[in-house]
C-alpha cells in the first residue's frame, strides 16, 4: 500500500452543520474528488480543523470514509500533537482503526530543537505499527525541521517520507539531492506544486485538490510525462484563485467556495476559526466563474 501513496491527495476538509460533523456532505465531498481522480486522503489534517475534533469523531470519518472508498484506497490519519506521548497513542488508534500511514507534524508552540525534533520522531517511529510521512510547516509550528535533520529522522525504519510545507524550494532541491530513492516526497505547498514536481517530487498533500480534483490529476498526469511547461501554462489560469485559498486562514476560504460550488451544505467552521469575510465574496466568485468552476 505504501507504493499508492504518491500523486494528489486531499487533506480532506471537515464539513460541519449547526456544530456537528455533516456526514451527508463528507460523503458528497469524497465522492466528488473519487470521481475526479483523487489518489488518496488525508483524514484529521489541517485543513480538517483537527484541533477541534474529538477522537470519537476522527473514527467515525475514518470509517464513513473508508467505507466509501474501499478497502484498497490509502488513507493516511494525521496523528501529530506537540507531545510526543499523545503522539505515539494517537498513531497506535490509527493503527487499529485501519489508516494506511499517518501524518505527523513538527511540534508546535513547545519549540523544541532539532535535537528534540529527531527524538521525537525516533520514538514515536519505535511504537508504530505503520509508516509516517513527516510534516514540516513551518509557518504553523514556528520550529523547522533542518535538511540535516530530515535526513537523519529519514534513515529511521518506518519513515515513508514527507509533506514538505515550507514552500522553500531551494531547500527542496537541496533535500532531493541528498535523500535515498525509497524516500517519498510530497509538497504541502499548493502555489509551488508544479516545480516541487519538476525537482522530482512524487505528489502533492493538497488544500486545492478538494476542489480542483480533476485539474491536480491533469497536471500530476503531465508532470509524470514530464510536459512541466505544459503543466504550468495550465496551472496559472487557476493560480488567482489558488492564491485566494490562503485569503484567510485554511481551510476558512476552501470551505467557501465548496459550499458555493454546492458539494457541502455549509460553509461553518469551529471556533476560534471564523467563515469567510465578505469582503473577499466577489472576488472569489469571480474567479470561480472565469475558471468555470461556477
Amino acid at each position: 500500500m505504501t507504493q499508492k501513496i504518491k500523486g494528489v491527495i486531499s487533506a480532506l476538509v471537515t464539513p460541519f452543520y449547526k456544530g456537528e460533523v455533516d456526514f451527508e456532505s463528507l460523503e458528497n465531498l469524497i465522492r466528488y474528488q473519487l470521481k475526479n481522480g483523487i489518489d488518496g486522503f488525508v483524514i484529521n489534517g489541517t485543513t480538517a480543523e483537527s484541533p477541534t475534533l474529538t477522537w470519537s469523531e476522527i473514527s467515525e470519518i475514518f470509517k464513513k470514509t473508508r467505507t466509501i472508498v474501499g478497502p484498497d484506497f490509502p488513507l493516511i490519519l494525521g496523528t501529530g500533537s506537540n507531545s510526543t506521548k499523545k503522539t505515539i497513542e494517537d498513531t497506535r488508534k490509527a493503527f487499529e482503526i485501519g489508516a494506511n500511514a499517518v501524518l505527523v507534524v513538527v511540534p508546535y508552540y513547545n519549540k523544541p530543537p532539532q535535537r528534540g525534533l529527531i527524538q521525537h520522531f525516533n520514538a514515536i517511529a519505535a511504537e508504530s505499527k505503520l509508516p509516517i510521512i513527516l510534516y514540516n510547516v513551518p509557518g504553523r509550528t514556528i520550529t523547522a525541521m533542518t535538511n540535516e535533520t530530515i535526513l537523519q529522522i529519514a534513515n529511521t525504519e518506518n519513515i515513508l517520507g514527507i509533506k514538505e510545507a515550507s514552500g522553500d524550494l531551494k531547500q527542496d532541491a537541496d533535500l532531493f539531492k541528498h535523500k535515498s530513492e525509497n524516500f517519498i516526497m510530497l509538497t504541502g505547498d499548493d502555489p509551488t506544486y508544479i516545480e516541487f514536481m519538476q525537482l522530482g517530487g512524487h505528489g502533492v498533500i493538497s488544500v486545492m485538490s478538494n476542489l480542483l480534483t480533476a485539474e491536480c490529476a491533469h497536471w500530476t498526469k503531465l508532470c509524470s510525462m514530464m510536459k512541466f511547461g505544459e503543466a504550468k501554462e495550465d496551472f496559472k489560469k487557476y493560480s488567482k484563485l489558488i492564491q485566494l485559498m490562503y485569503c484567510e486562514a485554511n481551510p476558512i476560504p476552501i470551505k467557501w467556495m465548496l459550499y458555493k460550488k454546492g458539494i457541502i451544505k455549509s460553509p461553518e467552521l469551529r471556533l476560534p476559526l471564523v467563515e469567510l469575510d465578505e469582503k473577499f465574496h466577489n472576488e472569489i466568485l469571480n474567479e470561480m466563474t472565469k475558471v468555470g468552476i461556477l
